[in-house]
């Protein structure tokens, strides 16, 4: 099982290995470009369902629960939703980036391998809850947490849902994805509105888990065996560990902060910087669903630069001309947005939406980096990154945190977000030619840039103040310019990924 991301240009030149026709032969026939498009369509389709169904399980709970009850299921997400971001080594990465002669042995190895992962953090949950109760004071958490602790093994069998992703397989993937939140929507609501109160999200939730469990197992393409190879276990832990370490690393870079803002500002900073990333989050919807798409293809052609830059350079220009303008976008009118919308009370979450915002925006160049990365097995760049980010964020908005509050945090993202930037475009420009990679980033810029220029130097022309009507005409000029000169510019790009995605929605459609 060794992967092919030390080859050289030589090498890539070579006719196609063994290894390359496998893989092929697993996908299976019809171009790799309509296949990604296929997988974008499946994914945005999959998004808006699943997260619209937690929307509305959410709110309903909340009503049904009250306060009080809703806020032990709070604390247990707290517990559990970092321990599954610790789980997140990369195991389905490295099985999707894996040319193993034999898959069955090469998918029992990664089963063996996730399910002494999650048995592991099984044992991390069960002295974490004891321990998360008597720190909070909350004993009635005890035993709904205990049981969600036995469960966690379970999150093993869904492994087969990973062959179906490798295939790029895009609809039993994400339909094997989506069978736990909708069994756990239709059984929580339900108990919670005949009065088991928190029990009823556990009983759900764990409900869901068992489910879709059993379907992975039942239609598993490969039988669930445990297996050891003591090299798949080396490489699995040196790809690994890196990743490992960057998940430890965001989990701190993120709780510190927010620690310290609740205890020296309250309870409304934590509210002002869910806000925010709630709202900047819309920058990387798009992101999300690309490189979900992208990334079993990316494996597939790990060796051939051009094909790897051709896919990069065409991702990022798509992703750049969604989540610039809306990150932008986000931090030219947070003042407008707070104001209007919710009200003078969350004055202090506009200086952090402009920050944020502009962050988010920044990140969206090269957004997807770590997917090639990963592809080519050099996950220790992203160790290093998540190590600088971390220092970044730590040393500078922590103190300034200290001093200026919310914007001292915002300036500790931003910091963090221009040392990741200097770390993308050091491994990218390894990968690729360093000019080609400029040019691909500025003409996906330049649209956004003609927009924000011209809402600034109408506000430089205007006096100052203003009114809804004022605000209205802005954003819709704004948004106009955006997409004019997004047409203007880059109509050869949105016309063959239009023309990608039509070929590729008469499969689904069928499906």
């Amino acid at each position: 099982m060794s992967p092919n991301a030390g080859s050289t240009v030589a090498n890539e030149a070579s006719p196609q290995t063994d290894a390359v026709r496998r893989r092929r032969a697993e996908i299976g026939g019809g171009p790799l470009r309509h296949r990604v498009a296929r997988g974008t369509i499946v994914n945005s389709v999959y998004l808006v369902c699943v997260s619209s169904l937690t929307i509305v399980q959410g709110l309903l709970a909340a009503r049904l629960l009250g306060a009080a009850e809703y806020g032990l299921w709070g604390l247990l997400l707290i517990i559990f939703g970092t321990l599954l971001n610790l789980t997140a080594v990369g195991f389905n990465d490295k099985y999707i980036q894996q040319d193993h002669d034999d898959q069955e042995v090469a998918f029992q190895v990664a089963f063996t391998l996730q399910a002494l992962l999650c048995t592991f953090f099984a044992f991390i949950a069960l002295v974490a809850v004891p321990l998360s109760a008597d720190l909070y004071d909350k004993p009635s958490i005890l035993l709904p947490g205990l049981l969600c602790a036995l469960c966690m093994p379970l999150l093993a069998f869904q492994t087969p849902a990973w062959v179906f992703y490798r295939r790029m397989d895009f609809a039993r993937t994400r339909l094997l994805g989506s069978l736990q939140p909708v069994v756990t929507c239709f059984v929580a609501i339900p108990l919670a509105a005949a009065g088991l109160g928190v029990w009823s999200l556990v009983v759900g939730n764990v409900a869901g888990l068992v489910a879709g469990a059993v379907i992975a197992v039942v239609i598993s393409p490969y039988k669930l065996r445990l297996r050891y190879e003591r090299s798949a276990f080396r490489e699995y832990t040196n790809y690994s560990w890196p990743l490992l370490a960057s998940s430890i690393m965001a989990v701190v870079a993120f709780q510190v902060p927010v620690t310290i803002a609740s205890r020296t500002i309250g309870a409304a900073a934590i509210g002002a910087i869910t806000l925010t990333f709630q709202i900047t989050g819309y920058t990387r919807r798009l992101d999300d669903v690309v490189t979900h798409a992208l990334y079993p293809a990316i494996c597939a052609v790990k060796d051939r630069r051009d094909l790897l830059f051709e896919s990069f350079s065409k991702s990022n220009r798509l992703a750049v001309l969604w989540g610039l303008p809306v990150g932008i976008g986000a931090s030219l009118f947070a003042g407008e947005l707070v104001h209007v919308i919710l009200g003078k009370r969350w004055d202090l979450a506009i200086p952090l939406i402009q920050v944020l915002g502009l962050t988010a925006a920044i990140d969206q160049i090269g957004f997807n980096w770590g997917a090639f990365a990963r592809a080519r097995g050099d996950t220790r760049i992203l160790a290093v990154q998540s190590g600088l980010l971390f220092i970044a964020v730590l040393g500078v908005g922590v103190p300034l945190l200290l001093l200026d509050g919310l914007p001292g945090y915002a300036a500790g993202i931003g910091a963090g977000t221009l040392v990741s930037l200097g770390i993308r475009f050091v491994y990218l420009t390894r990968l690729f030619p360093a000019l080609d990679v400029v040019n691909h980033v500025l003409g996906a810029i330049a649209p956004t840039a003609v927009a924000a220029g011209a809402v600034l130097l109408g506000r430089a022309m205007l006096p100052p103040g203003g009114s809804v009507v004022r605000t209205l005409t802005e954003v819709l000029a704004y948004v106009a310019v955006v997409v004019g000169t997004t047409w203007a510019t880059q109509r050869v790009l949105l016309r063959e990924a239009i023309g990608y995605l039509r070929r590729a929605a008469r499969p689904v459609t069928a499906t």
